[in-house]
């Protein structure tokens, strides 16, 4: 059995990990991102919660940021936190199917 890649996003909270998969089909900057996120999981982040989240994910070298256009500054996903989201998308998938299966929900 082979060992699981490490799960870098596990401690780094769920604004990081929305922000990593809206940044997964493409470059945004902050305005966008917060739509986005509020779009496909209804939860709206504020600009501190944001701007905290894609500070930590630059640090973590799992986004960067592009130049400016006019006042906006875009960022998106590096190829490190493309693998890191995959990695712990496959974690949150493992967890799910065993408390279905253990609340009985049954499927996947």
């Amino acid at each position: 059995m082979s060992t699981p890649e490490q799960d870098v996003l596990r401690r780094v909270g769920e604004a990081s990990v929305l922000v990593l998969v809206s940044l997964a089909d493409g470059p945004k900057h902050g305005y966008a991102l917060i739509q986005d996120i509020k779009q496909f999981a209804g939860v709206e982040l504020g600009p501190g919660t944001l701007y905290g989240a894609l500070d930590r994910l630059e640090r973590l070298g799992l986004i960067e940021s592009l130049p400016a256009s006019e006042r906006r500054h875009p960022y998106r996903i590096t190829a490190p936190g493309a693998a890191a989201l995959r990695v712990h998308l496959d974690s949150l998938e493992r967890v799910s199917a065993a408390g279905r299966l253990r609340l009985q929900l049954g499927g996947v």
